[in-house]
């Protein structure tokens, strides 16, 4: 796996991610705290809206970004987007009220959802080896497990001596890092597509993702990982705090759980992605998320939660979890030319995000009105619906290569290189436009 950090500009590009991350890990667990001091018992309730308006901002601005990030040089998009996302978390430990949270947590995720897929969009540019690919997907994806038990385990040891609003500090300070490495290397531009309108760059990628089968497969996917993800984010810190009354730094151990098992998959998934499809890994994935969730809801029913449990079942979710979302950057890939890349990868982002605008207020209105129970049974059976939804747009596994003719297209097209019979990876573009159709 670690064998493309050979490949200097993607050292730096996973250095960037990795200390971005970081930091963003810390506000994270600082965001519950400063939650549970403005708001109380409501904590689940000012989180779940915390992480709504993210999603709200995700949605909103990912595909607007990702229509026109290949006519700006990328470098420069994504330091500016960092300063930007440094200054945001830089007012955060100035918060007196809720109101001023919602403010700058919109302008630090407007920020995040422009950089993101131009970030992601950029690694098979890269890498365009689908091996070395795959590779770097797996360190990407311990990229944000090592967020998950890094932060929180450097969390608690700064709140044996510091205040949380420090943590926002390290929030500053990984933005000002990944800005730094980006500027340290040149990074590639695809070249732009050809000149179309406003609405039909923006709606590009969206379209071309909710045409493709394997696609459309990631999306109900990414809706049974939200929900599954949602009780995590949302739903620790009154678990942690509120029903089990433990401290601080108990929280941050909890998440620490999530992480563990994230990571666990995340080293294991380069090779056996060799072996084993995308499609049977994901569904096993999501499948692990439902079993986790509805067996802690029987044990709590009968025996009451304990911290033990609830380490175990944050665990067995972050299996689920990366088993899910690791191989969907293969997907989009297989699934887009070079020049669409940034729409397509911008699609999934605003799509699979706005699972999470459905997840967010959910998780933390079931938490605060009908208790933890009815949250892990509810979270359940939702993403037991995602997982029936992505069964039913992608059945199988499809060919990688599918042999058609164009007899619409002249001989002499480009596309056709001189033959009207060929084949290549199914992608929908303009000159496949029905292929969905037959799949």
């Amino acid at each position: 796996m670690f064998e493309v950090l050979t490949d200097k500009t993607y050292r730096h590009l996973f250095l960037a991610q990795l200390v971005a991350l970081l930091g963003t890990g810390l506000a994270t667990v600082a965001m519950g705290l400063l939650a549970f001091d403005l708001a109380g018992e409501s904590a689940a309730l000012v989180l779940g809206t915390v992480f709504t308006i993210k999603m709200v901002a995700y949605v909103g601005i990912g595909p607007i970004a990702g229509a026109f990030a290949d006519r700006v040089n990328r470098r420069a998009l994504l330091v500016t987007l960092d300063v930007v996302r440094g200054s945001a978390a830089l007012c955060l430990p100035f918060v007196t009220e809720v109101w001023q949270l919602y403010v700058l947590i919109f302008l630090l995720q407007s920020a995040s959802a422009a950089f993101t897929p131009t970030f992601q969009a950029t690694i098979p540019d890269v890498l365009p080896d689908e091996a070395r690919y795959t590779r770097a997907l797996s360190l990407s994806r311990l990229a944000y497990d090592l967020e998950n038990i890094i932060s929180p385990t450097l969390a608690a040891l700064l709140l044996v001596v510091l205040s949380y609003d420090a943590l926002f500090l390290g929030t500053v300070v990984g933005f000002g890092a990944s800005a730094l490495l980006l500027i340290s290397v040149a990074l590639p531009s695809p070249k732009a597509a050809e000149a179309r309108g406003v609405y039909d760059r923006t709606t590009r990628g969206i379209r071309i993702y909710l045409a493709t089968p394997r696609l459309r497969g990631l999306l109900g996917l990414s809706f049974a990982a939200s929900s599954a993800g949602a009780m995590v984010l949302v739903n620790s810190v009154a678990l942690v705090r509120g029903d089990l009354g433990m401290s601080e730094s108990a929280l941050a151990w909890t998440v620490f759980g999530f992480g563990l098992g994230s990571m666990i998959v995340a080293f294991t998934l380069p090779r056996l992605l060799d072996h084993v499809s995308d499609r049977s890994v994901m569904l096993v994935g999501g499948l692990i998320m439902v079993g986790a969730l509805l067996a802690i809801a029987l044990v709590v029913v009968v025996r009451g939660l304990s911290w033990p449990l609830l380490f175990g079942t944050w665990l067995l979710i972050g299996l689920g979890y990366s088993a899910v979302l690791t191989p969907s950057g293969r997907l989009l890939t297989r699934s887009s030319h070079p020049e669409d890349r940034p729409a397509v990868f911008a699609a999934q982002f605003a799509l699979s995000h706005a699972c999470w605008l459905v997840a967010y207020p959910l998780s933390g209105w079931l938490m605060t009105a009908f208790g933890a129970v009815a949250a892990f049974v509810v979270l359940a059976l939702v993403a037991a619906l995602g997982i029936i939804a992505a069964l039913r747009a992608w059945p199988s596994e499809e060919s990688e290569t599918v042999e058609h003719t164009h007899e619409n297209l002249p001989l002499d097209h480009p596309h056709l290189q001189g033959h009207r019979s060929h084949a290549h990876p199914l992608i929908i573009d303009d000159a496949h436009p029905k292929w969905a159709q037959r799949f």
